[in-house]
């Protein structure tokens, strides 16, 4: 039986997590049992090609299963959200993107379950990948996210006028946009929303003394998402532990308060924008 529900806010209307990684969670059954909890109605979790994506393929219908057996077990009014995946390398990994990458790619896009293609980028923070291979794992899979009608997660580090200048190179996919985990400032964002990409906001928006919580604040309501990027940057008052999908509930009545806006309108918009880029009819 699942772990009791941690005290969160209510926020009065449904969440999304539009970016989890539930295979690296030691229970990923659990976490969609206290999501469905909080409130979280939808989550888009990675698939990343380079680390045995089939394992999320494969787990996912059992996880959810599970989850609704836990919940059924509590006696709770509530269902697991509708789970989605994000399939794509990583900039970290892009050393490992080959033509057998690209081919494996094409063929799991097929899956109705994948909402997008990603997390693309580049990461010149860490420098995992070298820099021309972040940038040609970037260009292909934008590319591939143009020829399939799926949004593009983008994942930007010390590296956004670049990232901006591909984006500009090669166009935003008409399927959307999502620059996933900002945390710049208000400046940063602008010219990404211009070109129409949504801003998604992580745990790092709850820190104290934050740019993102003034980005997030500005950013126009109908380009704005939220995202736990769990396991990592668990929002305050838990950070510096294993994040988790229900603790999205914190990211948006953060940023509603920011806002100064009813934390259940602010999240009714928040997943109607989620909807829109991630389960459009394809």
């Amino acid at each position: 039986m699942g772990a009791r529900p941690i005290e969160l806010p209510v926020l009065g209307a449904p969440v999304a997590d539009t970016h989890a990684h539930l295979d690296m969670l030691d229970d990923p059954a659990g976490v969609l049992e206290r999501a469905a909890m909080a409130g979280v109605s939808f989550v888009l979790t990675v698939a990343d090609l380079t680390e045995a994506p089939e394992g999320t393929f494969d787990a996912l219908d059992a996880w959810l299963s599970q989850a609704a057996g836990r919940l059924f077990d509590w006696d709770i009014d509530a269902v697991p959200p509708d789970v989605r995946i994000l399939l794509g390398v990583h900039p970290h990994n892009a050393k490992d993107f080959d033509a057998d990458t690209e081919a494996h790619l094409l063929e799991l896009v097929s899956d109705p379950r994948v909402a997008a293609i990603g997390e693309m980028g580049l990461d010149f923070h860490y420098d995992h990948s070298p820099r021309d291979a972040q940038r040609r794992a970037f260009r292909i899979q934008l590319q591939a996210a143009h020829r399939c009608s799926l949004p593009a997660v983008v994942h930007l580090r010390d590296a956004h006028d670049e990232g901006l200048a591909i984006l500009k190179e090669l166009g935003v996919p008409d399927a959307g946009c999502v620059i996933h985990c900002f945390t710049g400032d208000a400046a940063l964002a602008e010219p990404f929303i211009e070109m129409g990409c949504y801003i998604s906001f992580a745990g790092p928006a709850t820190f104290k003394k934050a740019d993102a919580i003034r980005a997030a604040a500005a950013v126009p309501l109908d380009r704005i998402l939220v995202e736990t990027d769990c396991p990592f940057m668990a929002p305050e008052p838990y950070r510096g532990r294993t994040n988790e999908p229900a603790w999205v509930v914190l990211i948006a009545a953060r940023i509603a308060a920011a806002r100064g806006m009813d934390p259940a309108s602010f999240a009714e918009a928040v997943y109607e924008n989620s909807l829109r880029v991630f389960t459009r009819e394809r």
